[in-house]
């Protein structure tokens, strides 16, 4: 019960060999140029063949950053590549003796979390991916929702600032300005040129240039008082969307990925607070947890090769 997931990113391509339990048997990484939508099938192909040789595969799947229709076949819209209403899994199935799907690379994670990660005990699951941007997942009845087109779940563009700082989606507001890694930069420079608390993270600005993801990453290990105040008013614009997504969704838990998350419990505790102080009619709501996601960087490949095989077994 093989199938192969394929996770496409900007930069890179990862792929591997999943059985049905989720468990990578084998794996490969390649670079690829995202201005370059023929570069990326042709690696793509070649991956699938690559990794099938030698194993009884039933299907493969592939995951981008995008919106992919109901289907799982057609990319509208991809942001990091020239793809527009692309047909990708017939150009793919025309080429490969496998059946294949597309999905969107937040779903494809968000799945492998509620399948063999930081969700399995649970039936309902919203996931945020705080890297870049805020990407999302939420698994409903048991049930990954993808919405009536297809592209549902685009948690990171859930306004929480009315006419609050534009966003690249053409909105102004969303949650991606505010508790994205992008925004942990731009909160981490507001204290940095503010001094007080925030000389550390000047000085590693002053050191570097600049002030990267790392540098926050390592000031914040070390309980630097300017970077853990960026993370918790990080975690507070994320802790008030968890509460206005309790309302509507009712997750019985909430799973956090990407590169912020590994802070780990430091990100969850401010991220809970705000959660509490704006649950709507706290005392009488459950309350979800909070959890950091297990699978890291494998989710992606691991979440779409699961969604492959079960296409063709129908699970």
């Amino acid at each position: 019960m093989h199938a192969i997931g394929i996770d496409i990113g900007g930069t890179k391509i990862a792929g591997a060999l999943v059985d049905e339990f989720g468990t990578i048997i084998a794996s490969d990484r390649r670079p690829t140029d995202a201005a370059d939508p023929r570069q990326i099938e042709d690696a793509v192909v070649e991956m699938i063949k690559d990794l099938s040789a030698g194993h009884e595969v039933i299907a493969a799947g592939v995951a981008a950053a995008g919106f992919i229709d109901a289907a799982q076949s057609t990319v509208y819209y991809a942001p990091n590549i020239n793809w527009r209403n692309e047909p990708l899994r017939e150009k793919l199935e025309s080429r490969l003796s496998l059946p294949i799907i597309v999905e969107n690379d937040a779903n494809a994670a968000g799945w492998a979390e509620f399948c063999f990660g930081a969700g399995r005990l649970y039936s309902d699951m919203v996931t945020l991916t705080i890297g870049t941007g805020v990407g999302g997942a939420i698994v409903s009845n048991d049930r990954l929702f993808r919405g009536g087109f297809g592209v549902g779940a685009e948690l990171g563009h859930m306004r929480v600032v009315p006419d609050g700082l534009p966003c690249g989606c053409g909105a102004y507001g969303c949650i991606e300005q505010y508790g994205s890694g992008r925004a942990l930069a731009r909160i981490a420079n507001e204290f940095a040129d503010a001094g007080g608390i925030g000389l550390g993270l000047a000085a590693a600005r002053s050191k570097r240039g600049k002030l990267t993801g790392k540098d926050i990453g390592r000031l914040i290990q070390d309980g630097d008082p300017g970077a853990l105040a960026a993370l918790r008013q990080l975690g507070a614009s994320l802790g008030q969307a968890c509460a206005s997504l309790a309302a509507v969704l009712d997750p019985q838990v909430f799973v956090f990925g990407g590169g912020v998350a590994a802070a780990g419990e430091q990100l969850l505790e401010p991220i809970r607070t705000a959660y509490l102080a704006n649950l709507p009619a706290r005392g009488y709501h459950p309350e979800a947890e909070f959890a950091i996601a297990e699978l890291v960087n494998d989710a992606g490949v691991v979440g779409a090769a699961d969604l492959a095989r079960r296409h063709v077994t129908g699970e």
